[in-house]
């Protein structure tokens, strides 16, 4: 198991995870900004809004530039008022309840520029895919 999230919040990201995957999809439009080894992902999520986060593979920067929002943490529950700005270490996943419109960017280092490309390559689904993942690289670091 991850060692940033207790065994508690693992659990109740993956039980929100699982029912929100059985109600009706928001599609978040998201704006896309690139610059020299960076891209940064922008959404607006509306108000009521809750949603589970994907896992990063890597650490990243994460702004609140608008908006009202309670976010798990590996440090529990967070209420996060624009402007506030964060980072985030590899493998975090986030559970999070929009108050209010909320605009949320993340910004990682990356030099890819297709957006597809850096969601399917940068994160992972489950926590479970995040362990084989670091598995991985110890055994090619060792």
């Amino acid at each position: 198991m991850n060692d940033l999230v207790n065994g508690v919040q693992y659990e109740r990201i993956a039980r929100l995870d699982a029912t929100l995957a059985t109600l009706p999809q928001l599609q978040i439009v998201m704006r896309h900004h690139f610059a020299d080894g960076l891209y940064a992902r922008e959404g607006l999520i509306p108000k009521g809004t809750v949603f589970v986060g994907r896992i990063h593979r890597r650490s990243q920067i994460n702004i609140i530039s608008k908006g009202d929002i309670s976010v798990l943490t590996e440090r529990g529950l967070v209420r996060m008022t624009a402007p506030y700005t964060m980072a985030s270490p590899a493998g975090a996943q986030r559970a999070a309840y929009a108050h209010e419109d909320t605009v949320w960017t993340t910004i990682l280092g990356t030099s890819m520029t297709d957006p597809e490309e850096i969601y399917e390559t940068l994160t992972v689904a489950t926590f479970e895919q995040y362990e084989l993942v670091c598995r991985e690289i110890m055994k090619l670091a060792g």
